[in-house]
């Protein structure tokens, strides 16, 4: 009879124990700060901790915010204070930092790029929303894993002069294509389609035009990703634009928004041997 009753204390504990392991209330993991979200066109794009799209203005490619007056009313800052803020799983604290504008607020950068909300009409979009994508194309959701973005910025070459997008003296922004932070890509005049003829064998010559190195290919959605392909240049993956095979100027000392190659050499017309890669370029001749 003793041993009954400890039989069925037994199997009353465990339904009890059972029952109550089932209505235990599921603990979500701890909302972080800034995180990825992503969806089937864009891939994964930076978010706030509410899910709230961040987004990068083409016009800052210098690092600096571009975006002032009647900008700000479209495209407010986003700047929590990174000393305090956590990352999501696949994102750098190092890659994040602070700047302050030209109107003293402070903004958060992420790989050099400040960073902003999109608010057509002054209404900030919802959570889950990437309707600034592409806008003007000038504005973009920012991304962890971009080999290409696209600045909208004033070229200045090696002599100190400002240039327009035909290569002639004079103050305006051109589109062109750069890194993911920033730093300018040329082209070479003397290349052809998927053909580096600058570069040598064994570059010696490298360290005063890199080529730009990668097998990733993430660009903005107003690009054709099939322009861009991977070239094997003598064991290096080079990437090449419209067949046009990418370069960085060493000069430029992977300065954001250095343009001083377009007046390299200083003998010949500007733009005519190097120049930047605009989104338009021809295709490189075969």
């Amino acid at each position: 009879m003793k041993e009954k009753i400890i039989f069925f204390a037994t199997v009353a504990a465990t339904v009890i124990f059972t029952a109550s392991c089932k209505h235990d209330p599921v603990v979500p993991p701890p909302r972080t700060d800034i995180h990825l979200d992503s969806n089937a066109v864009l891939g994964k794009y930076l978010v706030d901790k509410d899910g709230k799209t961040l987004y990068y203005f083409a016009n800052d490619a210098n690092g600096q915010s571009n975006c002032t007056g009647g900008c700000l009313t479209a495209w407010p800052v986003f700047y929590p204070d990174i000393a305090t803020t956590t990352f999501g799983s696949g994102l750098l604290g190092a890659d994040f930092n602070t700047i302050t504008t030209g109107a003293g607020v402070k903004q958060t950068t992420y790989k050099g790029w400040p960073l902003y909300y999109y608010a057509p009409g002054g209404v900030q979009e919802a959570a889950g929303k990437t309707d600034g994508e592409g806008v003007g194309n000038i504005w973009f959701v920012a991304k962890p894993d971009y080999s290409i973005m696209i600045a909208n910025y004033q070229l200045t070459g090696a002599n100190g002069t400002n240039y327009l997008a035909n290569y002639t003296p004079g103050n305006g922004r051109t589109i062109y294509l750069t890194d993911e932070k920033g730093n300018t890509l040329y082209a070479h005049a003397t290349d052809s389609a998927f053909k580096n003829k600058f570069t040598t064998p064994t570059f010696t010559n490298n360290a005063v035009w890199p080529i730009y190195e990668t097998t990733n290919i993430k660009v903005p959605s107003i690009l054709d990703k099939s322009l861009f392909v991977v070239t094997n240049f003598n064991g290096k993956n080079q990437l090449t634009y419209k067949g046009w095979p990418l370069y960085y100027y060493g000069a430029d000392n992977m300065v954001r928004g250095s343009t001083k190659g377009i007046t390299i050499p200083a003998s010949v017309p500007v733009g005519s041997v190097w120049f930047v890669t605009a989104k338009d370029i021809a295709l490189a001749p075969r």
